[in-house]
């Protein structure tokens, strides 16, 4: 039996062609695309899906979904606070309403957050408690460790 884990995010965008736009102003390049949806490489394993809002509505049987990310939020993991910096500032230049500027924050790390332009939060972190291997993936100790 596979493994449970996450490898599919999909965002209900109201405009997928600025929703693109924005998510290539940081860098990410698109691997698929469609008149509905279009999907981002993240990492290995780990797409990022932009859906017309509309039709994932249409798709989910809800009969609606609200704006945003409600009470979740989508991290980017770095290896150092210049980075988180960096990254910041590339996506409120991209057109991301700033929420929290980068800061030191209570856990030791150094984190920040922003909304993008469907008002869905991302956090751009650096953890210094936390390991990102040489592909960038984050790796963490297993438990009792």
């Amino acid at each position: 039996m596979t493994p449970a884990r996450v490898s599919l995010v999909t965002l209900g965008v109201g405009d997928v062609a600025r929703a693109v736009a924005f998510y290539e102003a940081l860098g990410w390049v698109k691997s698929s695309d469609s008149v509905e949806r279009t999907a981002f490489m993240l990492g290995e394993g780990i797409v990022l899906s932009l859906w017309n809002r509309d039709d994932m509505i249409e798709d989910g049987g809800e009969g609606d979904l609200p704006t945003g990310s409600g009470s979740m939020a989508l991290a980017i993991n770095v290896t150092s606070p210049e980075e988180v910096d960096a990254f910041y500032a590339r996506a409120v230049e991209a057109g991301a309403r700033a929420v929290k500027p980068p800061s030191k924050v209570f856990w030791g790390g150094y984190s920040g957050n922003f909304r993008d332009l469907d008002d869905h939060l991302w956090e751009v972190a650096h953890n210094p408690f936390w390991r990102l291997d040489e592909r960038g993936h984050l790796v963490l100790p297993p438990f009792g460790d």
